[in-house]
C-alpha cells in the first residue's frame, strides 16, 4: 500500500470485510474511491484503478474522535497538532474534535482562527469546539454567534461547571437561538473539588480524596432542567455512573434534544485499576465500580449512550509524577481508542458495528459532519484493521509527545494497518 498518496487518484479497496454502523451490518465488499470521495460499493474494478487487496481485513469509516486535547496554545510540549495528528493515524481516527481547555482557552474567534491556522499541519482533520464563558470561568458568556462563524463546532468549557446557574440559563438561552450545540460536564462542582476517586471502601482504604457517584446524577438533572427550560441542543461529554442513566432515558423520551458519551476507559477500566497509585489511572470523572462499567457498556449496545471516545488528556511526566491526589488528572488515547473498544468486540458485548456507530457515525452525526459511514458520496476517510492481531502496548512507542497511557505494558488485541483521509493515505505499509 506504500506511495498510495494522490487523493485525485482512483482506488479500488477489494477483498475487505466492510464494517458498516450505518446498516449495521458486517460483511465481505469492496470500496471504489475516486476524488477523495466513496464512488461506489461492491463493483467491478475500473480500467486505471489502483487495487488495493485489504486481505480480509475489516474496512471501518474512520473513527471521529470527540473531546481531544491538543496542546496548542500553551502546552505544546504536551502534544501538538502535528503530533495529535499523526497520533491519530496510527489509531484509525481521521477527524478530531479538539477541546477549548487550552491555555489559554479557545473564547474568541481570534484564537480559534489561530488553532484553526495551526491545524492545517495535521495529516488528519481536525475541527475545534468554542469554550461556553469567556477564560472558562462561568462568568460571562462568549461571543458565540462570532465563534460559529469562525467555525466552532460546539460550545463546552470542559470539565470546568458553569456554576452560576443564571450566566449558563443566558448562555444556553443564546446558544438555543442560535442553533448552537451545548456540551457540558455532568458534576456537582462542590462534591466533586479535589476527589480523585470514587467513594467507597476502596477509596477509603487507601486514604484517596473521593467523591459520591451521585455527584453526576446532581449535575445531569440541574443540566436537564436548564435544557428543559431553553430547548438548547446539548451533549454530556461523559455519563460514567448507572444512577445518572434513568434520568438520561427520561430525557430523550421526553423529546428533548440531547445525547450522551463517555470515554472508553471508563468502559473498559474500574476503580480497583487504581489500587497501586498508579496515576495514569487518575481521571476526570475518576473510574467508577465494576458495577457502573457494565451498565455502561449495556447502555452503549441499547443506544442510550451515543458517542464513545478517548477524552485524550496529554500530561507531561512531570505533572503525573507526583502522590496520587496531587497529580494531573487525564489519559491519551488516540492510538489505543480502536484496541481497547476491541475488548468490547471480543467480550461479546458489542458488535463492530455497533462500536464504530458510536465511534465514528453517532459523532459525525451529532456534529453535521459527513464523515463517519461508508455511503456512497462520503468522504473517503477510512481505516483497516485487524480486530484479532495481539500485541503488548509500550508506551514509548506511541507517536503522541505524552505517555501517560493506562494501557502501558497490557495485552491488546486489534492492530491498525492503514489509515485514509479524503482518499490520501496517511498511516500504512
Amino acid at each position: 500500500m506504500q506511495g498510495i498518496q494522490g487523493k485525485r487518484m482512483t482506488l479500488h479497496l477489494v477483498n475487505a470485510r466492510l464494517v458498516d454502523p450505518d446498516a449495521l451490518t458486517d460483511k465481505e465488499g469492496s470500496l471504489l474511491i475516486e476524488n477523495g470521495r466513496i464512488a461506489a460499493r461492491d463493483v467491478p474494478t475500473p480500467e486505471g484503478a489502483t487495487v488495493i487487496d485489504c486481505g480480509g481485513k475489516c474496512l471501518a469509516p474512520g473513527i471521529v474522535d470527540w473531546g481531544v486535547k491538543v496542546g496548542e496554545p500553551g502546552e505544546r510540549h504536551k502534544e501538538s497538532f502535528r503530533s495529535a495528528g499523526l497520533s491519530a493515524a496510527a489509531g484509525g481516527v481521521t477527524t478530531i474534535i479538539a477541546r477549548p481547555d487550552t491555555n489559554p482557552a479557545i473564547d474568541t474567534p481570534e484564537t480559534l482562527e489561530f488553532v484553526t491556522r495551526r491545524a492545517a499541519e495535521s495529516p488528519v482533520r481536525i475541527h475545534h469546539m468554542a469554550a461556553l464563558t469567556k477564560g472558562r470561568q462561568g462568568r460571562e458568556m462568549t461571543e458565540i454567534g462570532f465563534l460559529l462563524d469562525a467555525g466552532a463546532v460546539a460550545f463546552s468549557d470542559g470539565d470546568h461547571v458553569v456554576e452560576d446557574t443564571k450566566v449558563l440559563s443566558r448562555a444556553l438561552t443564546y446558544a438555543r437561538s442560535l442553533g448552537a450545540l451545548v456540551i457540558g460536564h455532568p458534576q456537582d462542582p462542590g462534591l466533586s473539588r479535589g476527589a480523585a476517586a470514587t467513594n467507597g471502601k476502596f477509596a477509603s482504604l487507601r486514604g484517596i480524596p473521593a467523591v459520591n457517584p451521585m455527584a453526576e446524577r446532581m449535575g445531569l438533572d440541574r443540566d436537564l432542567a436548564l435544557i428543559e427550560m431553553t430547548g438548547v441542543r446539548y451533549h454530556f461529554d461523559q455519563i460514567t455512573t448507572a444512577r445518572a442513566l434513568p434520568a438520561l432515558q427520561r430525557a430523550k423520551a421526553n423529546g428533548r434534544d440531547v445525547t450522551a458519551g463517555i470515554s472508553i476507559h471508563h468502559l473498559t477500566l474500574n476503580e480497583f485499576d487504581i489500587g497501586d497509585y498508579r496515576t495514569f489511572f487518575k481521571l476526570t470523572p475518576p473510574l467508577r465500580s465494576e458495577e457502573d462499567r457494565k451498565a455502561l457498556v449495556a447502555a452503549v449496545a441499547s443506544g442510550l449512550i451515543d458517542v464513545v471516545g478517548s477524552m485524550h488528556t496529554p500530561q507531561d511526566e512531570e505533572s503525573k509524577r507526583l502522590p496520587f491526589e496531587e497529580a494531573a488528572s487525564g489519559a491519551v488515547g488516540l492510538e489505543t481508542l480502536l484496541p481497547a473498544a476491541m475488548r468490547l468486540y471480543h467480550s461479546g458485548d458489542l458488535s463492530l458495528p455497533q462500536i464504530f456507530r458510536v465511534l465514528a457515525l453517532n459523532p459525525a452525526n451529532r456534529l453535521g459532519l459527513p464523515q463517519g459511514r461508508l455511503a456512497v458520496g462520503a468522504p473517503a476517510d477510512l481505516v483497516l484493521f485487524d480486530p484479532d492481531a495481539p500485541f503488548v502496548l509500550d508506551r514509548f512507542t506511541l507517536k503522541s509527545k505524552s505517555k501517560n497511557t493506562p494501557f502501558d505494558g497490557t495485552r491488546m488485541e486489534g492492530r491498525v494497518l492503514a489509515t485514509w483521509v479524503g482518499g490520501a493515505q496517511v498511516f500504512g505499509e
